[in-house]
């Protein structure tokens, strides 16, 4: 049973006390849950449990734990552990404790807290934290039926543009009794929203998250006792299509999955104060009707509103349904039922237009200001069925109106039909938008900008990065990125929000999960994405390039499906995670075996299906380079890439219990492979692989298949592509930017990463920016390519910018032997041309920061590291007398220091320090 896995549960602690042994204070904030968002209803039968110290003096280190768990929260703060005492645990760690006290039941709540031992003295948590358990066994479900209305109505069209009218349903309940505690557990297929006594349940929006539904359904639960009360209840949902109803439902069925009409399965629980118990459930006893106001939700078209066919009191008690239809029992879409681990999509920002000006066609341009990925605010005055069109796109035309080829068949229009009742406020519920400009149509007198609100909208995770530096384009870059990794996080990492794909592509994230997870505690959302690449795997072990394969795209290569590999390195080197390693090493072994048995000829990997995508063109015009001097052969890049993915695997058998012999199966088969590599395609007359291109040289000196005698000579060689043939700017597509970044820097010219980074001239992330990008475009060249392929936001390209950012040029970075930020080296690029940088990142064990700047005379950087961590600083010195510590000099003979390759290595522990370095 899907119950029995360690899924990923993450609680993080923060700990509010003053040590009474200790001179100093230890300050700390509340107690959270951090990963768990919605901490009701997980179904992790052995949740891992993590806590943060906060300390404001320096070296805190943990000696020891000790986690109590309880029932109820009369028994915590009685510090009765009725389900677990850990008893006193003398160990640093405080991340990733696995629960082992009682099993934890059907629905039970778990109260906890942590009793901290540190080399400064005890502290106890304050505050508990909370969470729940969900539904563990599939049969608690059976009595609860699926409903819907499987059927098409008056105005909708099964067709290649589907229109589908959002079905709305109600129960009236009477609860009998005083209540003492409710919850609700729901799956609402594709999107629902939630209604009790005419109050929406949380702020979530377009949930849950998508899955692939004939695999896996998710579950969201509510605690609802403020809002019931004893006597008449009302209970409302309405439906809408998301990717259940298939935005092109009708079209291309051998391409696109599609899964049926929207449907749903609900289960109320009560808890009366006498001790009984009561379970509401879905059946054909509650009523449905289609003929709502929300006449079609297509989130590649847009959503329609009719505000007139508004039905005031629906989803309250003072309603009369007479009209409406009893609903239907309707097959259950398939997949296992599980809570939903990831947060929800949620109202993240607002977005106040900058202008809006008339065309000659008498229509209306918005603009916000900023490409942005969610919907319009409408605020308007009118007469009963005057109606405003609100159509949605990146950019403009020369004469200022909409640019949309681009969007494809996208049709990205939201209409709202006014009911004529003085003023009006609408946004739509089941839609969202990739849009600067928005053309409005239908206002009868003239609109401003605050007539419109732009609602930002993504997965409810925490910013976890800053990033500032000297250089303005470095800034503007890092911004566009911000905004671009944000809009495209939709309950999985999807390619693009405007046009008519938005799909979860693997090879877009392949490095780029990686340097997201500075920015943003994205966890759980990529634990949930490998969830979605298992189901996706087929029996005998291939992967898609598409997870959930919402297309059908299973065409077998290695840069795409490899991601599953490295997105799990990226959740166990940032966060420490090793169970998502263990738990999907099976289905990751079994895709490397699939890939050699069916794809490996004399030992070189055979099948590549897109090469470096989107390599820089040679004409402006052209959305792929037909130069074949830019070209990299494709069994080049799956061969080299696959051999750096047994690199993971074998570090992965390791975690996965030092299996020893799949350990010799990946050693044996890299070496085949390094040997056929070598052999094939690298040129000893010009010290180069294949044709000479950067990634060609690029992917087998990052991945240490080059001999260690010529590494030197290849990368002289992707120095003379960069500086000379190329003129200093990047040359690279989607696979060898990857690695671009940070190779350079390690082999000595962190000057020349500086350069590409730095660059306004085309191609360049800097020429995005000069050219009005707010986003990272799809291609090079978005602004001249043709159409048919040039997002203005995509991730993509970034390769692995923002990881050279964070770990080259502020310096934070986790040592990969201690993954996770428990040990973090400080190793800033100082010498590439930027003269200040200050970045900050919130680790697992807390906040990171480093802030440097530096003149001709000295560099000055502050530093600050979180409690029960270490830190490797790496000083531009080999002197210690040019270093000082809080102002104060270093002992010489101190052995927290030692010079390495002409560098001062500091290892500090926790607190906060201002370094000073003469130059």
């Amino acid at each position: 049973m899907k119950k029995f896995f360690l899924h990923l549960t993450f609680i993080i602690i923060t700990l509010i006390s003053v040590s009474a042994k200790a001179q100093n204070k230890i300050n700390v904030t509340e107690l959270q849950c951090e990963m768990l968002n919605n901490p009701e209803g997980i179904d992790v039968v052995q949740p891992r449990l993590s806590w943060q110290i906060k300390a404001d003096v320096n070296d805190v280190k943990q000696t020891a734990y000790q986690i109590i768990v309880a029932s109820t929260l009369e028994n915590l703060n009685a510090n009765k552990a009725d389900l677990w005492d850990s008893g006193k645990i003398t160990s640093d760690q405080s991340s990733n404790v696995t629960y082992k006290g009682k099993k934890l039941e059907d629905r039970k709540d778990a109260f906890w807290k942590v009793i901290v031992w540190t080399n400064k003295g005890e502290i106890q948590s304050a505050n508990s934290a909370h969470f729940s358990m969900g539904i563990l066994n599939y049969a608690n479900w059976k009595s609860t039926r699926w409903i819907g209305y499987e059927k098409a109505s008056i105005g909708d069209s099964i067709t290649q543009y589907s229109r589908l009218s959002a079905r709305y349903f109600r129960k009236e309940i009477n609860l009998k009794k005083q209540i003492k505690s409710a919850k609700v557990y729901i799956m609402g297929m594709g999107l629902y929203e939630l209604y009790i006594n005419g109050n929406k349940i949380g702020d979530q929006v377009l949930a849950p998250v998508p899955t692939d539904y004939t695999k896996n359904v998710k579950y969201n639960v509510f605690d609802v006792t403020s809002q019931l009360k004893e006597g008449k209840n009302m209970l409302g949902t309405i439906l809408g299509n998301g990717r259940f109803f298939t935005m092109r439902q009708d079209f291309k069925p051998y391409k696109i999955k599609t899964f049926g009409y929207p449907k749903m399965a609900l289960q109320l629980f009560v808890e009366y104060t006498d001790g009984s118990k009561e379970v509401i459930r879905t059946d054909d006893t509650w009523k449905v009707t289609t003929n709502g106001p929300i006449l079609s939700n297509n989130e590649y078209d847009g959503e329609e509103y009719d505000a007139r066919k508004e039905m005031k009191n629906w989803n309250t008690t003072n309603f009369d349904d007479k009209k409406w239809f009893l609903a239907e029992y309707v097959q259950e879409p398939g997949g296992f039922y599980e809570a939903q681990m990831t947060p929800n999509m949620k109202i993240m920002g607002e977005v106040k237009p900058i202008s809006i000006k008339q065309t000659s066609r008498g229509t209306y341009i918005l603009d916000m200001g900023q490409n942005m990925v969610g919907w319009l605010q409408l605020k308007v005055k009118g007469k009963s069925g005057d109606q405003i069109k609100l159509k949605f796109a990146e950019s403009l035309q020369a004469d200022g109106s909409l640019y949309i080829e681009n969007l494809r068949d996208a049709r990205t229009t939201d209409v709202y039909t006014l009911k004529g009742e003085g003023e009006e406020t609408w946004e739509p519920t089941f839609v969202f938008h990739g849009f600067r400009f928005v053309e409005v149509t239908g206002f009868t007198t003239k609109p401003t900008i605050d007539n419109f609100v732009g609602k930002v909208v993504y997965d409810d995770i925490k910013t976890t990065g800053t990033f500032e530096s000297s250089n303005p384009i470095m800034n503007q870059i890092f911004k566009n990125a911000y905004w671009g990794i944000r809009g495209n996080y939709k309950g999985m990492p999807i390619d693009c929000p405007q046009r008519n794909e938005r799909q979860p592509w693997l090879g877009d994230r392949t490095t780029g999960a990686y340097g997201e997870s500075f920015l943003f505690d994205n966890q759980t959302l990529y634990a949930k994405w490998l969830d979605d690449i298992k189901n996706a795997q087929t029996a005998d072990g291939g992967i898609p390039d598409v997870a959930p394969a919402f297309w059908r795209y299973y065409g077998d290569n290695v840069t795409w499906p490899g991601t599953y590999i490295t997105v799990a390195d990226m959740l166990y080197q940032q966060f420490g995670d090793k169970k998502v390693v263990e738990k999907h090493y099976p289905s990751m072994k079994k895709w490397i075996v699939y890939m050699e048995q069916n794809y490996l000829v004399k030992d070189l990997m055979t099948k590549d299906k897109y090469g470096d995508w989107c390599v820089p063109p040679e004409s402006l015009e052209l959305i792929h380079s037909k130069d074949s001097a830019r070209t990299t052969n494709g069994e080049l890049i799956a061969s080299a890439f696959y051999y750096h993915l047994l690199q993971k695997m074998k570090k992965f058998a390791t975690i996965d219990g030092n299996n020893t012999d799949d350990i010799k199966y990946y050693d044996s088969l890299s070496e085949r492979i390094k040997t056929a590599f070598n052999a094939k395609f690298f040129n000893a007359a010009k010290n180069n692989y294949g044709n000479n291109t950067v990634t060609a040289n690029l992917l087998p000196l990052a991945f240490g298949m080059v001999p260690e005698n010529l590494q030197s000579k290849v990368f002289d060689n992707i120095v003379h592509e960069v500086e000379v043939t190329y003129k200093g700017h990047i040359s690279t597509g989607v696979i060898g930017t990857q690695f671009l970044m940070r190779t350079l820097s390690e082999y000595g010219r962190p000057d020349l990463s500086y350069k590409l980074a730095s660059n306004d001239t085309y191609p360049s992330w800097g020429y995005m920016a000069k050219n009005g990008a707010t986003t990272i475009w799809e291609l090079w060249n978005g602004n001249t390519a043709d159409p048919k392929m040039n997002s203005q936001n995509h991730v993509m390209l970034l390769g692995d910018l923002l990881i050279w950012y964070y770990e080259n040029m502020a310096g934070i970075k986790s040592n990969p032997e201690t993954p996770g930020f428990k040990q973090i080296i400080m190793k800033p690029d100082f010498e590439t041309g930027l003269t200040y940088v200050n970045a900050s990142y919130e680790s697992i064990y807390g906040t990171i920061n480093s802030d440097w700047k530096k003149d001709k005379k000295a560099l000055q950087w502050k530093i600050t590291i979180p409690a029960n961590t270490t830190a490797l600083v790496y000083l531009p010195t080999n002197s210690i007398t040019n270093v000082s510590l809080n102002s104060n000099k270093i002992d010489k003979s101190s052995s927290n220091y030692k010079v390495e390759n002409n560098t001062i290595v500091l290892t500090l522990s926790s607190g906060s320090y201002n370094i000073s370095v003469k130059r």
